[in-house]
């Protein structure tokens, strides 16, 4: 479904005192009255749908994109920044966790929440109209379950950044008056989202005309994961049961068939971001808010720019296995526990390319860590081995790796790039897919007790790991499902975690894994214990030392930094009468 854009256009008009010069309409503007129809109210609804890659308001598209690289991502243990020191500094000061409410990236993403759901507002206000004569009553309630689902879906990412966040719906929403929406966010809206997708999962069906539009499913499966957040787990439970039994949805055979652009929409995914290039359009549709997130290298996937959102080195290390092939986690479901970071595995931090590595090659890994990271020495899709020093910007300052998964294949450049920008792709970003699923079962599973049937899912993705195809059959690949009974043996906090860790292995530099740590009451253990050992020099397999993040030295992660400030901008706007409708969150 591609992307609609509509405009008002200010321009320069000679005129005479004449009162006709009052009633020129607007050029490149539309009229209420030219969208009183179903192709108006359609193309309403997907601009709507237009605002889910992040792109068309706010700042830029990097501030709200799909992906949330910069709020989920190098907030998480699972990446760094990336690039030069000194490129894009309000990144920085959100990587070590210097939140101020003047930081632009916050100002970006409550405008783009907000927009989205005016415009979600909007359609809904316009299909309610009694001018519109050509739908029926069933087209109108489904225009208004998506517009319902997508309004959910923008508060969602407001919540979760920000917790202390307004619900604004048609009858509060007036375009008109900006003073409508300046109301406060003193109450939890959780209540309010859980009824927008409760109504479109009774509203919609099952499976739509055109892909990219929301289903029963994908409503389904987000009022799930607003129950899993919320530690409703019954609730969840009967839904995820639903969406496992029913929706006809199944794992992919290979795990990297969630991540290219010749399997988008595929059996496993639930819920996507449409992406499209060489459509007509400038190529913001083709994911344009990652669009920093590339090798530096003329001779590589982008061709050229430019460095951003790099993996951590935490984040490989994890991806480590014993010699059963099960991840080297302890009992402490806040991760403290875990091993598999107590020795790097082997990484050319610093080595230009024309000196020696050695590329460690026994040491047992998840081959979904070489599906999610480019680490030289490894295949890097059909580019050949990736060759390490010159696709980092700079290595010395961010480390040696590559985030992966939006990356495209050199076979499909061009029908999958855009034609003037090879870093805009029709590459989807999958929001849901069966395997979120499966996992929240599985969260849900252990806290009703039920810590066989949780393992049963887990190891689900684990034997597709095991048995999908791999980047790199020179790499010493192992890993296998979990023993029947080790989690009822090892005891509800081992499956805890053991959960949380496939939920990493599964979904690294996704940008979820923020909010999950969140949400698990981790955060701050975990994030200060990854903020120690990230910033401290360096020891591989192979013995040798290396300088690693020197910048995080001293930074720390405190209660307050489980939500982000609200954007100052916004409270000094939301003012009625002199005084502030939005209240600051706590310690900011």
């Amino acid at each position: 479904m591609k992307k609609i854009l509509i405009v008002g256009l200010v321009l320069g008009i000679s005129f005479s005192c004449s009162e006709s010069f009052f009633n020129i309409q607007p050029q490149g503007a539309a009229s209420l009255a030219s969208l009183s129809n179903k192709n108006g109210v359609n193309a309403m609804l997907i601009g709507a749908y237009s605002l889910l890659d992040g792109v068309g308001a706010g700042n830029t598209g990097r501030q709200s994109t799909i992906s949330n690289y910069v709020f989920g991502g190098i907030t998480s243990g699972d990446a760094v920044k990336g690039t030069d020191i000194g490129d894009q500094p309000e990144q920085e000061y959100i990587e070590q966790y210097n939140w101020l409410s003047d930081n632009t990236y916050f100002l970006g993403k409550w405008q783009h929440s907000y927009d989205g759901v005016a415009r979600a507002n909007e359609t809904i206000q316009l299909v309610s109209s009694p001018d519109i004569k050509d739908m029926t009553d069933a087209e109108k309630t489904q225009v208004i379950a998506e517009a319902r689902f997508l309004r959910g879906h923008y508060h969602f990412e407001a919540k979760k950044m920000w917790n202390n966040v307004p619900y604004i719906d048609e009858k509060i929403y007036v375009a008109g008056d900006p003073n409508s929406t300046k109301i406060p966010n003193d109450k939890d809206i959780w209540a309010n989202i859980e009824a927008d997708f409760d109504f479109a999962a009774k509203t919609l069906p099952a499976v739509q005309s055109q892909k990219g539009r929301a289903s029963q499913w994908a409503a389904k499966a987000y009022l799930a994961k607003a129950y899993i957040f919320q530690k409703k787990w019954a609730a969840a439970k009967t839904l995820l049961d639903d969406i496992v039994k029913n929706s006809g949805k199944k794992l992919m055979p290979n795990y990297h068939d969630n991540y290219r652009n010749i399997t988008n929409n595929n059996a496993e995914s639930i819920f996507e971001v449409e992406f499209s290039v060489n459509d007509g359009t400038n190529g913001n549709n083709g994911n344009a808010g990652d669009n920093l997130n590339w090798p530096y290298s003329a001779n590589s996937p982008g061709r050229g720019c430019c460095g951003f959102y790099l993996p951590s080195q935490n984040l490989v290390n994890s991806f480590k296995t014993t010699a059963d092939g099960l991840p080297m986690i302890g009992s402490s479901p806040d991760g403290t526990a875990d091993t598999y970071n107590l020795v790097d595995l082997s990484n050319d931090q610093g080595l230009k390319s024309d000196q020696a590595f050695n590329l460690d090659k026994t040491t047992p890994v998840d081959p979904r860590l070489d599906w999610t990271v480019g680490r030289r020495g490894v295949n890097f899709l059909d580019w050949g081995i990736m060759p390490g020093y010159n696709w980092v910007r700079n290595q010395n300052y961010s480390g040696p790796y590559i985030g992966k998964k939006w990356m495209y294949y050199l076979a499909d450049e061009g029908s999958s790039t855009h034609s003037t920008s090879r870093r805009n792709v029709n590459n989807n970003y999958r929001l849901i897919k069966l395997s979120s699923v499966l996992l929240w079962l599985a969260e849900a599973e252990i806290e009703l007790g039920n810590l066989q049937v949780a393992e049963d899912y887990v190891n689900q993705l684990r034997v597709r790991a095991k048995t999908g195809s791999v980047q790199d059959a020179s790499i010493n690949y192992v890993v296998n499902p979990y023993p029947k009974g080790t989690f009822a043996a090892k005891g509800a906090d081992y499956a805890r975690n053991a959960v949380r860790m496939e939920n990493r292995l599964e979904f690294a530099m996704e940008g979820h894994r923020f909010f999950d740590l969140v949400r698990w009451g981790i955060a701050e253990k975990y994030l200060n214990k990854y903020v120690k050992e990230e910033s401290v020099d360096g020891k591989d397999v192979n013995g040798r030392t290396y300088n690693k993040r020197g910048y995080l030295v001293g930074k720390s992660f405190t209660s307050k930094n489980n939500y982000f400030p609200l954007p100052n901008d916004e409270i000094l706007n939301s003012q009625k009468s002199g005084q502030p409708t939005l209240k600051q969150n706590t310690g900011y």
